[in-house]
């Protein structure tokens, strides 16, 4: 199968799964359950670009989400911004601080790089939590809404927060999808990946090996924040634990569960993981024990991720 044909066919699918999905939701609660799964999913893509494409590893990525968030909750509120323009301005500031901090950082490697990235994350996120005066500290701080719904009641159009939410997110999970696979098939992309194969092979073809790094790091810094500005204005309310250690490294678990290298595996990794805590609430007190159980088998038996993984037996079972 060609690339292009590939990246259509991804397209389609998720584009598929965003209309027909709605049609088993027996409530507006599986709405939520959707929305969160495509913001999540948004966020995972952003690392498969940093971590499957470049091969760099990020353990600091939710303090770009982050950033996403309380840009929502502080710009209208200190700025006098509307939403629309909030989302742009915590992408902007993610790009920015992504570069300036990358340009160091990503000159290290392997688990030195790891700490470097856990360390701006810790760092946004005690920023975030300590100065209270301007978050809200640990109590965090309502987010102002977004206006869409209030836009679509004037033209007589009445829809649920959550069925709202569910769309707008489908809609730029697509987008950021069409991004990614596009990436992929690009020089940039095809650069990209040779970093992950070997740095040094990648340096005597004469890439620009620091150059892409840090262009995969801010790319994957703005999924983030567009992600994180989501989450905010979707629930309206915003905490540090949004930026926090522990959401690093669900979203990287995420990506390597579903396959760190694709894109709809960064949707079914995103799935999985926030799909199935709600799927196993009658076994809440070994919940974890049960997702830690399934992410020890994948890794074990599927070690490339779902996706890629059983992409490939099936291409093996057809010839």
């Amino acid at each position: 199968m060609s690339g292009l044909s590939v990246r259509t066919a991804t397209l389609l699918a998720l584009a598929l799964i965003v209309v027909l999905a709605p049609v088993l939701f027996p409530s507006s609660f599986y709405y939520r359950v959707g929305a969160l799964i495509f913001v999540n999913g948004l966020a995972t893509m952003g690392l498969v670009i940093l971590v499957g494409y470049a091969g760099q590893v990020s353990l600091g990525h939710a303090g770009f989400v982050g950033i996403g968030a309380y840009a929502c909750a502080l710009g209208p509120v200190y700025l006098g911004l509307p939403q629309i323009l909030c989302v742009v301005l915590g992408a902007a500031i993610s790009a920015l601080l992504a570069f300036l901090v990358g340009r160091p950082i990503l000159k290290l490697k392997a688990h030195y790089l790891a700490v470097a990235t856990l360390g701006l994350g810790i760092l946004i996120y005690m920023v975030i939590y300590n100065e209270g005066w301007l978050t809200g500290g640990p109590d965090g701080m309502d987010v102002q809404p977004l206006g869409v719904r209030e836009l679509l009641k004037d033209y007589g159009i009445k829809v649920g927060s959550s069925e709202l939410w569910y769309w707008i997110s489908g809609v730029v999970l697509l987008v950021g999808a069409f991004v990614a696979l596009n990436l992929h098939n690009s020089p940039a992309g095809r650069a990209l990946r040779s970093l992950h194969d070997s740095e040094v092979a990648a340096s005597t073809i004469g890439i620009d090996v620091a150059r892409m790094k840090l262009t995969a790091f801010v790319i994957s810094s703005v999924y983030a924040s567009v992600a994180g500005s989501q989450v905010a204005l979707m629930n309206r309310f915003v905490t540090p634990d949004v930026a926090g250690f522990i959401h690093s490294v669900e979203l990287l678990t995420m990506a390597v569960l579903g396959g760190a290298a694709s894109v709809m595996g960064a949707v079914v990794g995103a799935t999985i993981l926030t799909a199935l805590p709600q799927v196993l609430t009658v076994f809440e007190d070994f919940e974890h024990v049960l997702l830690g159980l399934i992410m020890m088998l994948v890794m074990i038996f599927l070690r490339e991720g779902l996706v890629p993984s059983l992409a490939r037996r099936m291409r093996r079972s057809v010839s």
